[in-house]
């Protein structure tokens, strides 16, 4: 049974969290920043095998970057929880009548929510740079995808920290899982540019239709259908949600 008012504190909680720690948001978009300023304006005027003559690869890589954002946001999301586990925070949630699913869709909202201001941050950044940002219903729908986008790896580094139990495992296995993500997407240049065998690897790579989704929305260019990348976000993070709900109630949290 999903309850509300535990979504909605457990959002708060992590809103209070996020906001209060100031650094925290500086320190999170700084690789991004760094590459959108630097790769992109380095590569400015590279032509890339793939890309339409219209598009340049700046305004090609605001959406990669855009998605490296929410997948490393999202993934380490599940940093929070061990800390919680360690402090006994969550030990005092997982006692309560709260509903599992309840409890993941409120560490979700609250993870997801700060995925998304460090991504429209990218987003804000970029438009200084000379991004051209499209009407404001695409950007809008945008956001829909991100939120999508976040979900499953959120999801992710929950399933990661229900089990495990200190930092510097969880923060290895993520990096693992995190950085092939990342690369295998398409975020930094087409799918279409890799080796036939990687390329099939990125086909399972949820971030690829995250950041094509992203693509075809805020440049109009993207080499799968907008239709297909929701529909595969979507089931992935219905999917995923599950997940976490399974291995939070099975796993030895107490």
């Amino acid at each position: 049974m999903i309850q509300a008012r535990v979504i909605y504190v457990l959002w708060r909680r992590e809103m209070i969290k996020y906001f209060r720690v100031r650094s925290r948001i500086a320190g999170a978009i700084g690789m991004p920043a760094f590459m959108l300023i630097f790769q992109g304006m380095g590569f400015r005027k590279v032509e890339f095998p793939g890309l339409p003559a219209s598009i340049g690869y700046f305004q090609y890589l605001v959406p990669g970057i855009i998605g490296m954002t929410l997948l490393f946001t999202a993934a380490y999301a599940g940093m929070s929880v061990i800390m919680d586990k360690q402090f006994g925070f969550l030990k005092e949630v997982m006692v309560t009548p709260a509903s599992r699913i309840s409890i993941v869709l409120g560490m979700i909202s609250g993870s997801a929510t700060t995925s998304i201001i460090q991504a429209l941050i990218i987003m804000l950044m970029s438009v200084l740079l000379g991004f051209r940002l499209p009407l404001i219903h695409a950007v809008l729908f945008s956001i829909v995808i991100m939120a999508l986008i976040s979900m499953i790896f959120i999801n992710i580094g929950l399933i990661l920290s229900s089990l495990l139990k200190d930092f510097h495992g969880f923060s290895t296995v993520i990096n693992f899982i995190a950085f092939p993500l990342f690369l295998l997407s398409g975020a930094l240049f087409p799918v279409s540019n890799l080796p036939a065998p990687i390329r099939i690897l990125s086909y399972f790579d949820p971030l690829t239709y995250g950041v094509d989704a992203l693509r075809g929305i805020l440049i109009g260019h993207c080499e799968f259908s907008i239709v297909m990348n929701i529909s595969i976000l979507l089931t992935l993070s219905v999917l995923m949600v599950c997940a976490s709900s399974y291995f939070f109630r099975k796993a030895e949290m107490i």
